[in-house]
């Protein structure tokens, strides 16, 4: 039986699709962050699937891959329009990477 010290532990980067090495992980994680805040929304709310989908002008089976995370269909701007029409206020900060590279990082304020 092995205990937590007999473990290796990897500290992750922040980004899993990053850790996990895909392709555009930092695009993916701004559009699951974008999902995530959506889905509270429409949580913080009451409505159930069918209402939010046609607040959002989508259909119920889309807005339940949208749910579920299946978001290869949704581009960023339309994740922003969803949060736009749940009367979500969107802030785009751009700023200068500490970093030798930028980075896209999505922060919901509840």
């Amino acid at each position: 039986m092995s205990t937590t010290s007999d473990m290796e532990f990897i500290e992750g980067s922040g980004n899993v699709f990053a850790d996990l090495g895909l392709p555009d992980a930092e695009k993916a994680l701004a559009k699951a962050e974008l999902a995530h805040t959506i889905s509270a929304a429409i949580a913080g709310r009451n409505l159930v699937e069918s209402q939010a989908a046609e607040l959002l002008g989508v259909d119920q089976p889309e807005l339940s891959a949208l749910l579920r995370g299946r978001l290869s269909g949704f581009s960023i701007d339309r994740l922003l329009q969803f949060l736009l029409a749940l009367d979500r206020d969107v802030e785009i900060v751009i700023k200068p990477h500490a970093g030798s590279r930028g980075q896209v990082r999505v922060v919901a304020v509840s």
